[in-house]
């Protein structure tokens, strides 16, 4: 049962992680990301954009499979 519950945290976390590198992602312009000087903790931008994608990908691979196991109830006791 902890290992359900950690899951379920851990799938909580990546959730909010995701949304919040989502809001930080800019198509064109600044974004939300040039509110916090983003920007200037890497060299150049593409630097930033480059690692801010790979996160945001990490981060949706573990929130589906997350997902995936907790719905599918692989993780439940056998009863019977």
């Amino acid at each position: 049962m902890i290992v359900k519950t950690i899951m379920q945290v851990l799938w909580l976390v990546s959730a909010l992680g995701l949304t919040a590198l989502v809001m930080l992602h800019s198509p064109k312009g600044d974004g939300l990301g040039g509110l916090g000087g983003q920007a200037q903790l890497f060299t150049s931008t593409k630097s930033a954009e480059t690692t801010l994608n790979r996160v945001t990908w990490a981060l949706t691979a573990l929130f589906m499979g997350l997902t995936v196991i907790l719905s599918a109830g692989w993780l439940e006791a056998p009863t019977g």
